[in-house]
């Protein structure tokens, strides 16, 4: 039986419905839109999503 992934968001997040969710799953980071669950899902390495957090962190984004 194949699990849904659990989606959470940053505690940083507001409210606003601007924010995008995560999701970990067996060697990979999943990424949505927050607004848009059936969207689009973006599917990174672990290190790329590091890189990710990283840029964001320092305003590289």
């Amino acid at each position: 039986m194949e699990r849904s992934p659990k989606w959470r968001k940053s505690s940083y997040s507001s409210d606003q419905g601007q924010c995008v969710e995560v999701a970990e799953i067996p060697g990979r980071v999943a990424v949505r839109d927050s607004k848009n669950p059936d969207g689009p899902v973006l599917l990174l390495s672990p290190a790329a999503f590091g890189d990710f957090v990283t840029a964001t962190a320092n305003g590289e984004l």
